[in-house]
Order: structure tokens, then sequence, then C-alpha cells
């Protein structure tokens, strides 16, 4: 069998670490970054995703759970025309998708103090988990015994 030395290989590669982060840092600046959120550990199993939106109301809002996905779409119904002398507040229309874990559901969605918070559960099925199997053997009588018979 033959060994081989992969070394010169990550010698000619020097280098091409900050290529990559350029590549990525390039991708992350043509992504849409609104709404901001944070991901959040709250137990073992449960989680949340809060979402930043001021400026909406909760009908303008809808939040639909798929097959291990979240999906969160957003859109202003106020057509009146207003003037503004600065608008700082975005209140564009979005589209924020979350892949979730397997057996990971979405327990309930609440508003509080302009976040949508959206809290998550991790419930796997009983068949699923690992559990301990318990090694049966021969009492050690019954054992000498079949060896004495072997013999």
């Amino acid at each position: 069998m033959r060994n081989y030395d992969f070394a010169p290989f990550w010698r000619s590669t020097i280098g091409f670490d900050r290529l990559f982060d350029l590549v990525e840092t390039a991708q992350r600046a043509g992504e849409d970054n609104y709404p901001p959120y944070n991901i959040e550990r709250l137990a073992e199993d449960r989680y949340q995703i809060a979402l930043a939106v001021a400026g909406f109301a909760p009908d303008e809002i809808s939040v639909t759970a798929e097959q291990n996905v979240v999906t969160i779409e957003g859109g202003k119904n106020d057509k009146a025309e207003r003037e503004y002398i600065y608008r700082g507040i975005s209140a564009r229309p979005f589209r924020r998708q979350f892949n979730l874990a397997d057996y990971v559901q979405v327990k309930n969605a609440a508003f509080d103090n302009g976040l949508l918070k959206i809290e998550l559960v991790r419930e796997v099925p009983e068949a699923m988990k690992p559990r301990r199997i318990p090694i049966g053997g021969a009492p050690a009588g019954k054992v000498q015994q079949i060896e004495a018979k072997a013999a």
C-alpha cells in the first residue's frame, strides 16, 4: 500500500483563503439583509427567531411553516400618499426564509416591542431517540457446561 504526502499541495494554496473570503463577502453584499434578525437558543430543545419589523402591523405579516422551512413575508397595506422629509424606517415588502432541522416545529409567533418572535421546538419522536440496549448473556455456570460438552 502506498502513502501519499499531500503537504506540497497545501503549501501551493497559501493565499487562496483570502480570495475565498473576498468571494464570500461579495456574495453576501448581493443578499438582501432586510429585516435584520436574531436566532436564540432558549433551552436544550427550544429556539427563537426574532425579526425587527418596526412599522408593520400583525395583519401585514404572514408566517408560513412548511416542511423544514419557515417563511415570513411582509408588505405595507398603507396606500396613502405621504410627504416624507426624511424616511429612515424602511417599510418595503420582504420575504425571509429559514431552513429548519429535522423534527423542529413552529410553536407560535407573537409581536413584542417591534419584534416578531417565532418560537421553535425540536420534538424528536421516541422511536428516533437513541436508547441503551442491555446486553444479555448466559450465566457463568452454563458457559462452563457448554465448553465442557464441546471438548
